[in-house]
């Protein structure tokens, strides 16, 4: 299309030089006679030749649409019956190339040239206005008929009046002409000023109406100048047409290559320009030979017209400077409607459209989707002020770098995605670009914010849904592999994180359902191998896949939330379950249960209330209870922090697990408020190797001898995991390890298993022998 813009481009170059010829011929002939009047009539069948051609190589274009089809069609028809009546008025003028032209306009020059324009209005009259109501129909048809009066009154005037009373003799041709032009043009000119956007350019259909126009302009040089021979002013308007309809066909293929700014159905200004019109005959007739009452009764017609014509005007400025509030009011809501308050971003309905739009016209497009990592921290810490202010961050990194073609978009909640249309930028430039934006500390507050990014790219007859729940398995994909990054889709990749989406279902009906149970596992002191503790452990008993390990179910109830219910039921089972063995053992019986904690349990701000709310139920005080955490969930920030220094002023003891896997654990102690310390499994196992090696044997021991330094230098007590034979407990004992735990002392159990070994050990039988 662009080729054939150039091309409709030369083409209007080339009507608009024979135009200028034509009126430098005019000037030239008007003023020293130059040239016989023949050559007046050259230009016009010219250019309505290029106008064929211009016209045809439009319509071949013209896909999709039967109205703009049939709209050039027909101007191509009527291009070709005008051209070849300018082609017999050229004929017919060089016939007298030696004398006068006669007056009389050939028959079939003027028939031609009277389809020609007929055809031409007859499409202008074709193009469907639109849906209008009643009202705006009998408007419709009261201006066509206005005008037609006012064209009717004027001609009569100014012509066919003049003509009839006048000795000369006029063409029935010419005087069927003058009135066909007229009429043709009013009615052109009505029907253009109230049409709204369509398959056709406004401003291409206003062109060809305004070809009327030079039908008219030939009529009113025709009765004034004739054809005796003179000046043939008329026969420079000629070419004008042609020109007109090349101009149309330019405009319309522009417009096909970009998008039109929408417009709406403008306030007709034509019942005032006919009231004028009528005036200027009333004037004309008041300044002629006219008994003077007359006169003054004709100046009062004109002035009451003149001043009902300004009323009304004043009025219908201000209807369209109501309609343009209204329309300002109307893009606000529109605006409102799809695009989010807060960030001022695209929301996800705008989102959608956008997406289905590319779908359906098969564009590339690609879907960023971004979700902020652990944003519900910053609302709980800070606040939800600073949360929203942070989102607004967000939003401006995302449109800065997201790029000018690109859509950013909010989709709720701390959730984001970006549009890329065109496939000009690849979804990894503009996700890193993102990424490296947000590891710089954004907002008033100079927060450093993660973000995890799922890519998917739109494939062949995919949907909206597809593309989002591709989009949404990636990012999930990022999560899992460690947060602040971004993943592609592939195929099968939905797969796992589906999995866990499901098995994060199964987990919500078991907790409904009461599949999950606590089991304990003793904690022993190394030396008299009698129960002093008991750690408290979750089971899962599904109905279908029987026992489902913890590893499994443990990171998905993190992943989905659950994991903060999941807690609070094993948290307030075993208070009430020690509470119990309290009684019936008295409190010397047991120590201190442990329960672990995730960091999502540390996040959540209810948590303090629901330890203190279990522990207050079942009568337990707050020393009689241990809490466990991994060193991860312990480095999680300032709120955490804030949690953990709460729990310790309530006399809550912390317990350290899995010491020394972190990266920071020497510094965890002296800003974490831990009062147990547990050795890691990893440096349990070969402890008790007895080699020939020396050195190698001090390897292996290093570590646990360094932590119980350590901790009895801090004042923490120390326990020992994962012990596993009767070796181990030696070895573990002579480092200066109190406390273990272990299958070899025993494996996790029922409650009523582990108040047997209660009552056993009343008995005063130790567990170990």
């Amino acid at each position: 299309m662009a080729d054939d813009t150039r091309s409709f481009t030369r083409y209007v170059w080339i009507n608009g030089g024979l135009v200028v010829a034509s009126l430098v011929w005019y000037v030239l002939h008007a003023t020293v006679g130059a040239g016989h009047v023949a050559i007046a009539y050259v230009a016009a069948p010219l250019e309505g030749c290029v106008a064929v051609v211009a016209l045809f190589g439009l319509w071949r274009t013209v896909r999709g649409n039967p109205v703009a089809r049939r709209f050039w069609r027909t101007l191509l028809a009527a291009a070709v019956s005008m051209t070849l009546g300018y082609v017999v008025m050229a004929v017919h003028a060089a016939i007298y190339t030696v004398g006068p032209i006669p007056p009389d306009m050939p028959l079939p020059a003027a028939a031609a040239i009277a389809l020609g324009f007929t055809l031409a209005m007859f499409a202008v009259g074709r193009v469907p206005v639109g849906a209008v109501g009643t009202a705006e129909r009998w408007r419709m048809n009261l201006d066509r008929a206005l005008a037609c009066v006012c064209c009717a009154t004027v001609l009569w005037h100014f012509g066919f009046a003049g003509m009839l009373t006048s000795d000369e003799r006029w063409s029935p041709q010419t005087l069927s002409l003058i009135g066909l032009a007229f009429l043709l043009t009013i009615f052109g000119l009505t029907k253009v000023s109230y049409l709204g956007d369509g398959p056709v350019d406004r401003t291409a259909i206003r062109m060809v109406a305004v070809v009327g126009l030079t039908a008219a302009g030939v009529a009113v040089l025709a009765t004034t100048f004739g054809y005796e021979g003179g000046v043939p002013s008329q026969a420079v308007v000629l070419p004008l047409g042609p020109a007109l309809l090349v101009l149309a066909v330019r405009t319309q293929a522009r417009a096909a290559l970009g998008r039109r700014r929408a417009s709406r159905r403008s306030s007709p200004l034509l019942p005032y320009l006919s009231i004028g019109a009528v005036d200027l005959c009333l004037i004309a007739i008041a300044v002629g030979p006219l008994y003077w009452p007359g006169r003054v009764t004709l100046s009062g017609a004109v002035l009451i017209s003149i001043l009902v014509t300004v009323r009304q005007f004043m009025a219908s400025r201000d209807n369209r400077r109501l309609l343009r509030d209204i329309r300002g009011q109307e893009e606000r809501l529109q605006h409102e409607v799809s695009h989010d308050g807060l960030t001022g971003l695209a929301n996800r309905a705008r989102f959608r459209d956008v997406l289905q739009a590319a779908i359906a016209a098969e564009r590339p497009a690609t879907v960023l989707l971004v979700d902020l990592d652990d944003f519900k921290t910053v609302n709980d810490s800070l606040g939800h002020d600073v949360g929203d202010h942070l989102l607004v961050a967000v939003a401006e990194v995302l449109a800065e770098q997201s790029g000018a073609d690109a859509l950013p978009v909010r989709v709720g909640g701390d959730e984001f995605a970006v549009l890329l249309i065109g496939g000009t930028t690849v979804g990894e430039t503009v996700a890193q670009r993102i990424l490296d934006a947000l590891s710089r500390p954004i907002s008033e507050h100079r927060l450093l914010v993660q973000a995890s990014i799922g890519i998917a790219t739109v494939a062949p007859g995919a949907t909206v849904d597809s593309v989002l729940r591709d989009a949404d398995v990636a990012m999930y994909a990022a999560k899992e592999r460690g947060k602040a990054g971004h993943v592609r889709y592939v195929p099968g990749m939905e797969e796992p994180v589906l999995a866990h989406i499901q098995l994060g279902g199964e987990i919500r009906r078991g907790l409904d359902a009461g599949e999950f149970r606590v089991v304990y596992q003793p904690l022993v002191a190394l030396g008299t191998g009698r129960i002093v503790g008991v750690e408290a452990l979750v089971r899962w008993n599904h109905p279908i896949r029987g026992t489902v390990p913890p590893i499994e179910f443990i990171p998905a109830a993190e992943r989905t939330g659950l994991i903060v219910e999941l807690g609070r039921f094993v948290l307030r089972e075993t208070c009430r379950q020690t509470a119990a063995w309290l009684a019936e053992f008295g409190p010397d019986a047991l120590q201190r249960p442990a329960v672990n904690v995730s960091a999502r349990q540390l996040h959540d701000p209810d948590f303090v209330a629901d330890v203190l709310a279990a522990l207050a139920d079942n009568g337990l005080s707050t020393d009689r209870l241990v809490l466990e955490l991994t060193e991860s969930a312990v480095l999680r920030g300032g709120q955490v922090s804030q949690t953990l220094h709460e729990l310790d002023r309530l006399g809550i003891k912390l317990a350290l697990d899995d010491f020394g896997t972190g990266e920071s654990s020497l510094s965890l102690l002296r800003a974490f408020p831990a009062a147990i310390v547990k050795l890691d499994k990893s440096f349990v196992d070969g402890i008790e190797i007895d080699d020939a090696s020396p050195s190698a044997r001090d390897a292996r021991q290093a570590v646990a001898r360094a932590v119980v330094q350590l901790a009895d230098a801090l004042g923490l007590e120390t326990v020992a995991e994962g012990i596993e034979n009767e070796a181990q407990v030696e070895q573990l004992r002579a480092l200066g390890y109190v406390y273990g735990q272990g299958y070899h002392l025993a494996r996790p159990m029922a409650a009523g298993d582990f108040t047997a070994l209660l009552a056993a050990q009343r008995a005063d039988s130790p567990m170990r022998t």
